[in-house]
């Protein structure tokens, strides 16, 4: 199925692994790379060195394009950025919108942009920048999100920027895929239903918890960092959100200490993006800190499998998946299904 994201970064399907930190690691993106979709490696909660590393291990296990996720506002993004360029990697995406700058050295490479956004007027400002596509993610979608459901927010954005656009919020199956390309997307985007796949290093308990859930299990919660954030209900979420203002402050010391630990990153630099996450928001310093080291949290549940201490992003799409099929089964059943739905739809 060739469509303008499979022409614009050389893969065979339209569909995207997007970047979850601690979950799109080398295992999962050369999985999902080898089974024809685009994986994209998630490195925000890597050390430049990590980066560079896991880039190179995502290419000794395949010659398929991919992608690395970039924060944008991070201090050392143009480093990042660098990184990318040096190793060749296919595509660059942002979970916020990279600057005028970013794009234009990452374009200049020749390594295709791709932001994610989550409100038609984003969508026009990297358009208008120079990105090459955008991923547009509907209020479904797992980790920070809106308001508005994809089937509002996608078409409004497909009419209004002129580059391909991928639905990303609710998607898990070729029904999604052929719904997706009937607003005029150009393919969709998964997180939740990669996270729950034999490749992915989440641990199977962690896994099990996310198969139990039902989709009113996947709540949207400012608790943990003042933003709106979906993810499951765990014992964590229901102490950030009953916890008062001292004891919310000194876990968050506690853990920015830890993140702090982890990504090499020094207290001015953390202090410094704290700021900017505060900017133009009402939110406490606790949850400042907590934004800023939210890493730290989603490492506990989803690497040591501390759901008690830690948040589990999540879709809403977790309370219909009830199966952990290898990325390669996944994709191929996709795109079977899609195929068989666009033979059964009534002739115009």
């Amino acid at each position: 199925m060739k469509t303008a994201l499979t022409e614009l970064t050389g893969v065979r399907h339209p569909i995207v692994q997007t970047g979850m930190g601690w979950v799109a690691g080398p295992r999962l993106v050369s999985a999902t790379a080898n089974a024809g979709a685009l994986g994209i490696l998630a490195s925000a909660t890597m050390t430049t060195g990590q980066l560079r590393s896991a880039v190179r291990e995502v290419r000794s296990r395949t010659d398929r394009p991919f992608g690395v996720n970039l924060r944008a506002d991070a201090g050392d993004a143009r480093e990042r950025v660098r990184i990318i360029v040096d190793e060749g990697v296919r595509v660059a995406s942002f979970a916020l919108a990279p600057s005028r700058e970013l794009i234009a050295e990452l374009k200049d490479a020749g390594v295709v942009v791709i932001p994610s956004v989550g409100a038609r007027r984003h969508a026009e400002k990297v358009a208008a920048w120079g990105a090459d596509a955008v991923v547009v993610q509907g209020g479904e979608g797992g980790g920070h999100t809106g308001e508005v459901a994809t089937t509002v927010l996608l078409p409004q954005v497909v009419d209004a920027v002129g580059i391909p656009v991928i639905a990303a919020g609710g998607f898990h199956d070729g029904r999604g895929l052929v719904a997706a390309l009937s607003y005029g997307a150009a393919g969709i985007a998964m997180g939740t239903r990669f996270l729950l796949t034999s490749d992915s290093t989440v641990p199977d308990a962690v896994k099990a918890r996310y198969l139990a859930a039902a989709p009113r299990d996947a709540l949207v919660t400012t608790a943990v960092d003042g933003l709106p954030h979906r993810m499951l209900r765990t014992e964590m979420v229901d102490a950030l959100e009953h916890a008062g203002r001292i004891r919310a402050l000194a876990q968050a010391v506690r853990r920015a200490a830890g993140f702090r630990k982890l990504s090499g990153l020094s207290w001015p630099a953390m202090i410094r993006d704290g700021r900017a996450l505060r900017h133009g928001k009402n939110l406490s310093w606790s949850q400042v800190l907590l934004a800023a080291n939210t890493p730290m949290l989603l490492k506990a549940a989803l690497v040591e499998g501390r759901t008690d201490l830690g948040v589990m992003a999540s879709g809403q799409v977790a309370g219909i998946i009830d199966d952990l099929p290898s990325c390669q089964e996944l994709v191929d059943r996709i795109m079977t299904e899609a195929e068989l739905v666009l033979r059964t739809l009534p002739a115009p």
